[in-house]
């Protein structure tokens, strides 16, 4: 079929079918008169427009609007099962698996801990698989999937960079493999680039065109989001600010230990203990280790030991802000600010948004210090928010990647 020219009927008719299916996603089900009223068509030509979407199962026919004065009207909703997508995080504990309908919503989970001498695509298969199956469908439904992980795959050479932490996925041919076992298009992206997308289209960041995403977990890094889009780098390396240098600790280059030194040293999780101590707060209580240390795939926990340790310090000392914990929070907001500063300074962004367990465990009192603390350091003062995605940032994230490129191929009626 030949393809749609500017200002034919059938170019027309395609926008028109795609404006009333956001709408739909938007406002959830609606009437014919008010997806009228919305995108400005007559009631002949939005009868037209719904029958149309109904024939090809994109739309379908949900109940009436009853309770309301007057002749109840036929609603219309996006059929949720014109596609699926699936979305995994990754992390050094396990693999963490979804699946969502074209809606939006999520229809299934499954994790898989990790294992020693796991390998990566067993791990992604297995989760996969069982999501997939939870939801009652096959892997040859889903029409995409992105897989986020720590790091980045360089689009030079596909190997992983930045994360020498996560074991089992630094094959030369990880992608090759991945692909050969995997029956629909598979991207991948860094998890905190992930967390940022979720928190563009769900979160504190709707609405902003330039934005950073702080984070802190298993490591530290951001998210640069300029004119609306990720800036990935030229080696997907942007962001990767745990690699900065900052006075007081040994560069990268001169440690071995994986994600130690720079700004990682300065204000990562596994540092925030010793400086509690110094400074005469009592060790924190972390929840499910009472009968001895344990691995997160063994006991459930959704992070590792240093991250769960680092979460209950900072919870307990932003609950109660005052004494050594206020100084123990003053003095982490000081150790982010260090770094943050010389982000801000290159980037100017408009908002600075706070996420990850460690970050967000320290609640408003950490966020005020940490925006007057960096009002001292940084020539712009950009406003700094807590991110509003907080249960599975990085999968949520996945899920609205593999949405968007779906959505465009699905909701395309110009064919």
């Amino acid at each position: 079929m030949p393809a749609a020219t500017p200002g034919t009927p059938s170019l027309l008719r395609a926008m028109n079918d795609r404006a009333a299916l956001e709408l739909l996603l938007t406002h959830g089900p609606l009437s014919r008169t008010r997806i009228g009223h919305l995108t400005g068509l007559s009631k002949p030509t939005a009868s037209q427009l719904l029958a149309r979407l109904e024939a090809v199962g994109l739309v379908v026919a949900t109940g009436t609007d009853g309770g309301r004065p007057g002749p109840s009207a036929q609603l219309y909703a996006i059929n949720p099962r014109a596609a699926y997508v699936g979305g995994l995080d990754v992390t050094p504990e396990r693999v963490l698996a979804a699946v969502a309908d074209i809606t939006g919503t999520v229809v299934a989970t499954h994790e898989v801990p990790y294992t020693e001498g796991a390998q990566a695509v067993d791990q992604v298969t297995r989760a996969l698989g069982e999501a997939v199956k939870a939801a009652g469908l096959h892997r040859s439904d889903l029409r995409r999937v992105v897989i986020g992980t720590p790091g980045a795959f360089d689009p030079q050479t596909g190997r992983l960079r930045y994360a020498s932490h996560l074991p089992g996925w630094h094959s030369p041919t990880l992608l090759e493999d991945l692909a050969a076992a995997l029956p629909m298009p598979v991207e991948y992206e860094n998890d905190v680039n992930l967390a940022a997308v979720a928190e563009q289209r769900l979160g504190a960041a709707r609405g902003h065109e330039d934005f950073v995403l702080l984070w802190n977990e298993e490591g530290l890094g951001a998210a640069l989001v300029l004119g609306g889009r990720l800036h990935r780098g030229w080696t997907g390396g942007a962001g990767e600010v745990g690699f900065l240098p900052v006075p007081g600790r040994p560069l990268v280059r001169q440690v071995t230990r994986a994600n130690s030194g720079g700004y990682q040293e300065l204000a990562g999780v596994e540092g925030l203990p010793r400086l509690a101590a110094d400074l005469g707060v009592e060790p924190a209580p972390v929840p499910g280790a009472a009968d001895g240390p344990a691995t997160p795939a063994a006991s459930g926990a959704p992070h590792g030991p240093e991250v769960a340790a680092a979460v209950a310090l900072l919870a307990r000392a932003a609950a109660a802000p005052e004494g050594a914990n206020l100084h123990f929070l003053q003095s982490y907001a000081t150790a982010l600010a260090t770094g943050l500063a010389s982000v801000v300074a290159v980037l100017d962004p408009e908002i600075v948004v706070l996420s990850g367990a460690a970050i967000s465990a320290g609640g408003e009192p950490l966020r005020a210090l940490l925006e007057a603390e960096l009002a001292e350091l940084a020539p712009s003062r950009p406003r700094l928010v807590p991110g509003e995605v907080r249960e599975h940032a990085v999968l949520h994230g996945a899920l609205e990647s593999a949405l968007a490129a779906t959505r465009d191929e699905v909701f395309d009626t110009s064919g």
